[in-house]
């Protein structure tokens, strides 16, 4: 009988955390849930602790923690609640621990997706900004600590997947080395294509969070909106693939098919396909390299009856180009551009910006703030305090 892999879940509340427990939960004599983190949702990961009886469940909070922890103690819980930055490092490094799968949304997910990384674990990236903001950093720690980091993002992972069997984040081998002419990585488009700039300026936080073809949170979505989501995903495939931004080009594909493709140099090109469900691109790092069942539909072929492409309209999206300037500047400022846009998007969806302003602050925050190399942890930390900083004051100044 095969032993049971121990898995720990950072942001088990959201979209991917719960797509990911019900992965495990269909192959229970393969994996064990050992810690499920939440931010401060903690009736929601109450819920969780008694469907899946972690060891551990960590808050950000003490408050929530301790309501947590009254609630499940009512019930005969045996899950210890603990909170903080250090309890989420503790949890991933844990030794028990085979497997974390890293889903904290935005900068927040830096600090314990590295700690997973520090200590060997097989690292399930769903939190791009960690690579966006630091991946210098955490690229160097998978190689020094022997780690193996495997994207989740459905593009990432469908490269992965076109790409020869090996894992992630290889810098011994470039592209060329691997016989690949480019990357292409595909976007939905948003649910905006097509309007006009006025119509842009009138988009509400609730039409941008509602997202034609995926069930994601807030500010993904708003980041799909924009199209800044691809750009982050831009940035994450040059540390994934040893890429340069020239090797990635971006299509628009509006029914979400085709998740991405590789072009070889002799002319093939490699296609992953699939119907847009998140599970697909978790069970297949979950098991890497065999593969199980994810609970997905077959993709119905004759029911699709047609895949449409077409090239990004980067007068109105032009959070691409921003994110695709920072790639090419290097250093600190794709630490600076995720800051600015965490920033930018968390007051638009306070309703303190209109969504065209969202690029505006970006840009000015980019312009305005010096690019550093990003040699050490605090290097990146500095940058990204300094973006927000400045995001702020640009914000309460519209």
């Amino acid at each position: 009988m095969t032993q049971q892999q121990a898995v720990t879940v950072l942001g088990a509340t959201g979209s991917i955390g719960m797509s990911t427990l019900d992965v495990l939960t269909r192959h229970r004599d393969q994996y064990q849930v050992f810690a499920l983190s939440a931010h401060r949702q903690w009736r929601k990961l109450f819920e969780l602790c008694l469907q899946h009886h972690p060891r551990y469940a960590v808050l950000a909070e003490p408050e929530a923690a301790q309501a947590l922890r009254e609630q499940l103690s009512e019930h005969g819980s045996t899950t210890e609640v603990l909170h903080g930055e250090q309890a989420l490092r503790d949890v991933v490094a844990h030794a028990e621990v085979d497997i974390v799968m890293a889903a904290i949304v935005g900068a927040a997910g830096l600090l314990p997706t590295l700690a997973a990384v520090e200590a060997g674990k097989k690292v399930l990236l769903a939190n791009k900004e960690a690579l966006v903001m630091a991946g210098e950093l955490v690229t160097r720690a998978v190689r020094a600590h022997g780690a193996t980091l495997l994207p989740i993002d459905s593009e990432h992972n469908a490269i992965f997947q076109c790409l020869p069997n090996e894992s992630a984040t290889g810098a011994e081998n470039s592209l060329a080395s691997r016989g690949v002419r480019k990357i292409v990585l595909t976007a939905s488009g948003g649910p905006f294509r097509g309007r006009s700039l006025e119509e842009l300026g009138q988009v509400t936080p609730e039409e941008a969070c509602a997202h034609p073809n995926w069930s994601m949170g807030k500010k993904i979505s708003v980041d799909s909106a924009t199209m800044m989501n691809k750009g982050l995903e831009l940035i994450e495939a040059c540390w994934l693939f040893n890429a340069r931004p020239e090797q990635i080009d971006v299509v628009v594909h509006p029914q979400s098919v085709v998740h991405s493709l590789v072009e070889y140099t002799d002319g093939s090109v490699l296609a992953q396909m699939g119907n847009p469900d998140m599970r697909t691109p978790i069970a297949h790092a979950l098991a890497w390299p065999k593969r199980i069942e994810s609970g997905v539909a077959s993709l119905d072929l004759i029911a699709t009856a047609r895949l449409d492409f077409c090239a990004p309209d980067h007068q109105h999206f032009p959070c691409l180009n921003l994110a695709r300037q920072a790639a090419e500047v290097g250093g600190t400022a794709p630490t600076l551009l995720n800051a600015a846009n965490e920033a930018a998007v968390a007051a638009f969806l306070a309703r303190q910006l209109s969504f065209n302003q969202i690029p505006q602050v970006i840009e000015q925050v980019l312009e305005r703030l010096p690019v550093d190399e990003p040699d050490a942890l605090e290097v990146v930390q500095s940058a990204d305090l300094a973006a927000r900083t400045l995001a702020q004051r640009l914000i309460d100044a519209l």
